[in-house]
C-alpha cells in the first residue's frame, strides 16, 4: 500500500486542509488537481470539493468516521448537501469548535476533547456511531491533531504518555505507535493524512518517519 509526499498550497500540513476516510476524501474547491490524483490513486477514494463555514480547513473543523460527519455548528445548506453525499451529518455545538482539532477517531471508537461535556460526548458517539469518550494526547486537548488514526492503527504526538497510549487504543480498538512527521513536528494529525490503503504525508517528513508511520498505521508498500 502507498504512501505520497507532497504539500498543500505550499503548506506541509496536510491535516489541516484536507478530511479522509476509508470512502471518500474531502477537501476545499482549491484542491490542485494533481493534489486530487493522488489523493484518488494513493487511498483509493474519491475526492469531495466544499468549504465549511466559507473557509477551506476541512480537516481542522470536520470530524468524521465511515458513519457520519460532526460539525460544531450549522453550515451553509449547500456546503451541508455536499457533505452529506459522504455521509451523515451532525452538529454538536460548543465553544470548541473546530471538531477536527478535537475529535480522534475511527470506525471503532472516537476520543474528544476534555472540555467537552457529558451530553456533547455523547452526541458525538451517536453521530459517528461508536463509544466515545474524553482523552489527551501529551496532555493536549486537541487530539484531533496530536493524533492521526484509521482501522489499521493509531500514530500519536511522540509525548504521549502510556496511560494515553492505553486508553486510545482500547477505545479506538487498534495499536497506538508514537511518531513525528514533517521533519521533526509532533502534531501528526496536522501533518498527514492516510486511511486503511495509505498515507500521504507533508514533503518534508523523513524517511526514517515514513517507516514509523507505516508501521504505526499499518500500511506497507
Amino acid at each position: 500500500m502507498p504512501v505520497g509526499r507532497t504539500l498543500y498550497a505550499g503548506s506541509p500540513y496536510l491535516g489541516v486542509y484536507l478530511r479522509v476516510g476509508d470512502a471518500a476524501a474531502i477537501g476545499p474547491p482549491s484542491v490542485p488537481r494533481p493534489l486530487e490524483h493522488d489523493l484518488a490513486r494513493l487511498l483509493r477514494v474519491r475526492v469531495v470539493r466544499s468549504t465549511v463555514y466559507d473557509c477551506e480547513i476541512l480537516g481542522a473543523m470536520v470530524a468524521a468516521n465511515s458513519h457520519g460527519i460532526v460539525l460544531g455548528d450549522e453550515v451553509d445548506p449547500a456546503e451541508r448537501r455536499i457533505l452529506e453525499t459522504v455521509a451523515p451529518v451532525t452538529v454538536v455545538r460548543h465553544k470548541q469548535n473546530a471538531m477536527g482539532n478535537n475529535i480522534l477517531a475511527n470506525d471503532h471508537g472516537a476520543v474528544v476533547h476534555p472540555e467537552f461535556p457529558t451530553e456533547a460526548v455523547r452526541e458525538i458517539g451517536r453521530a459517528l456511531g461508536v463509544p466515545a469518550e474524553r482523552g489527551t494526547l501529551a496532555g493536549l486537548g486537541t487530539v484531533g491533531m496530536a493524533g492521526v488514526a484509521t482501522n489499521r492503527g493509531v500514530v500519536v504526538h511522540p509525548k504521549a504518555t502510556e496511560r494515553e497510549v492505553a486508553h486510545v487504543a482500547s477505545l479506538l480498538g487498534v495499536p497506538v505507535h508514537r511518531s513525528t512527521a514533517n521533519f521533526g513536528v509532533p502534531i501528526v494529525g496536522a501533518c498527514l493524512v492516510a486511511n486503511s490503503q495509505g498515507i500521504v504525508v507533508g514533503r518534508p517528513t523523513t524517511p526514517v518517519e515514513i517507516a514509523h508511520l507505516q508501521e504505526g498505521l499499518g500500511v506497507f508498500d
